[in-house]
C-alpha cells in the first residue's frame, strides 16, 4: 500500500522521501515585481547547486519553482551518487576527441565531493553513506566492468575495484550475480533531505525561493530577462533555465533536444535489520550492469527502497511496482511476502547523446538539462558551472556548451516509439546474455 497524500509533505508526490522529509515549510508564492541579479527557474538539485554557489558568492538570486523545491527528479530519484556519465570515457572520447574526454573526465568525480563538501559544511542531515556496487550478471558485463575500469585509471581515476563472485556476498547476498565492480567514491543519500537543506543554506545567504510559482513566459529579448509567473514577475541581469523534465514547454529549443523518461522506485515495510545486515552486509547502493537497471540500497529507517523499470515519454506503468516487485523478488527471494509501503514513479530528463544538454540562449541566458539517468552527481557539477559562469569565469561551461546536441529523430511524434524499439533491443540482449 502506499501512504496518503495527507501523511505527506503537502505538494510532493506521496514518497518515502516526502513522509520523512525534515523541512516541510512551504515557501510563498511570488507576487508583485521583484529585481535580482540571477534569476533561476526550478528548485532542483542544479537550481539549488547553482542558487548556493551564487549566493554564497553575494549575488542576489531569486528561484522560481512550479512546485516544490524537489519536487521533479530531484527528490523523488533512487538516491545513489553515481559518479560518472552516462556514456564511458571510450565513447566520448570516440564522438568528441581526447582532449575533451580528458576534461570531462577530470569533472566527473566533482559532484559527488560538491555533496559531501556541503553536506559536512552546512550540516545536512540527509543519511548519508559511503560505496557503490555495480552487479553484474554474466560474464560479459564482467569484461564491461574491467574495461570501465581501466579506462577511467587511464584517465587519472581510481577508487574502483573489480569483484569475484566468491566476493559479491560481502556487498549482496544474492545468487543472481557473477561479480561486480565496487566504487568507493559512490555511496547513496536521502535526495529530497539534501535537497532541501542546500536550500535552507542558499537561503541563508539571501537567496529568495517562491514555491509553487511557475514560470508561464520568458522574455530575453531586452537587456533583462523578463520571467513571469501566474501572479508575479522577476526582472533579473542574468537567467538560469534549471527545469530539466520538467520544464514543459516554456522554451520549445531546450525542450525538443530532451525527452522526459520515467523510472519508477518502492519502499517495503520496515524489516528486521538483522535481515537488512545479511542481505546489505556493506550498507553500499547497489546497481545492476542490464540495460534497464535495477537499482536497491538500504534506508535510514530498515526499509529496502527498490527502484528499475523505464517509461519513455514519462508514461508511468498502470501498476508502479508491478515491474520492480518481481526483479526484487527475483533478487531477494526472502522478501517474496514483504508488503509494500510507498510506490512512486518520476521523470528524468534524457538527451540523443546521453550527455547533458548545456549552452546559451543569449548572452545571459544559460541552461543544462538532459543529465540521462546520472542526474545526482552532474546536477551538482553543472550547477556549480552554471555559478562559475555567471561570476566570470566560464571556461568550463564553455566545455559543456561546445559539445554537440541533438534533436530526436522524428521529433515529438515519434521520438518515444523510436527510442523504446532501441531499449527492447538492448533489453533483449541483456536478457539473452549477449
Amino acid at each position: 500500500m502506499t501512504l496518503s497524500t495527507a501523511q505527506q509533505n503537502p505538494g510532493h508526490v506521496a514518497s518515502w522521501y516526502a513522509a520523512t522529509a525534515n523541512d516541510k515549510t512551504i515557501r510563498p508564492i511570488l507576487e508583485g515585481t521583484l529585481e535580482a541579479d540571477v534569476c533561476i527557474i526550478g528548485a532542483g538539485f542544479t537550481g539549488v547547486s547553482a542558487a548556493l554557489e551564487l549566493a554564497e558568492k553575494g549575488f542576489s538570486v531569486v528561484v522560481l519553482e512550479g512546485e516544490r523545491i524537489g519536487f521533479g527528479a530531484s527528490g523523488r530519484n533512487g538516491g545513489q551518487i553515481v559518479n560518472g556519465y552516462s556514456r564511458d570515457f571510450e565513447t566520448i572520447e570516440g564522438r568528441f576527441g581526447p582532449e575533451i574526454a580528458r576534461k570531462l573526465a577530470s569533472m566527473s568525480r566533482e559532484g559527488g565531493d560538491i555533496i559531501r563538501g556541503r553536506v559536512t559544511k552546512h550540516g545536512i542531515e540527509c543519511d548519508l553513506r559511503e560505496g557503490g556496487f555495480f552487479a553484474a550478471f554474466t560474464a560479459k558485463q564482467i569484461r564491461e566492468f574491467e574495461t570501465v575500469k581501466k579506462s577511467c585509471e587511464s584517465y587519472g581515476i581510481s577508487g574502483m575495484e573489480m569483484v569475484s563472485k566468491a566476493d559479491v556476498g560481502r556487498y549482496v547476498s544474492s545468487e543472481r550475480y557473477v561479480g561486480g565492480m565496487i566504487d568507493t567514491r559512490g555511496g547513496h543519500i536521502h535526495p529530497l533531505n539534501l535537497v532541501l537543506g542546500e536550500a535552507r543554506a542558499a537561503e541563508s545567504f539571501g537567496a529568495r525561493i517562491f514555491e509553487n510559482s511557475r514560470a508561464v513566459s520568458v522574455d530575453i529579448s531586452g537587456k533583462r530577462a523578463v520571467v513571469k509567473t501566474a501572479k508575479g514577475r522577476v526582472e533579473s541581469r542574468y537567467l538560469l533555465v534549471c527545469g530539466n523534465a520538467y520544464l514543459g514547454n516554456l522554451l520549445p529549443k531546450i525542450t525538443e533536444r530532451m525527452m522526459p523518461v520515467s523510472s519508477q522506485v518502492m519502499v517495503t515495510e520496515k524489516l528486521d535489520p538483522a535481515l537488512l545486515n545479511r542481505l546489505l552486509p556493506a550498507d553500499y547502493c547497489v546497481e545492476d550492469a542490464n540495460y534497464v537497471l535495477d537499482y536497491y540500497r538500504r534506508t535510514s529507517d530498515n526499509r529496502l527502497l527498490y527502484g528499475g523499470g523505464i517509461g519513455y515519454g514519462g508514461q508511468d506503468p498502470a501498476n508502479l511496482t508491478g515491474i520492480i516487485r518481481p526483479n526484487m523478488i527475483k533478487t531477494f527471494p526472502e522478501l517474496a511476502n514483504t508488503r509494500i509501503d510507498y510506490a512512486w514513479s518520476g521523470n528524468f530528463a534524457l538527451t540523443l547523446t546521453r550527455i547533458p544538454h548545456v549552452g546559451r540562449l543569449s548572452d545571459t541566458v544559460y541552461f543544462s538539462h538532459g543529465d540521462s539517468g546520472h542526474g545526482v552527481t552532474t546536477t551538482h557539477l553543472l550547477g556549480k558551472i552554471l555559478g562559475e559562469a555567471v561570476a566570470g569565469h566560464a571556461e568550463r561551461f564553455d566545455v559543456w556548451s561546445s559539445l554537440p546536441s541533438l534533436p530526436f529523430p522524428g521529433g515529438r511524434a515519434f521520438r518515444v516509439p523510436l527510442t523504446a524499439i532501441g531499449a527492447w533491443w538492448y533489453g533483449l540482449r541483456d536478457r539473452l546474455g549477449v
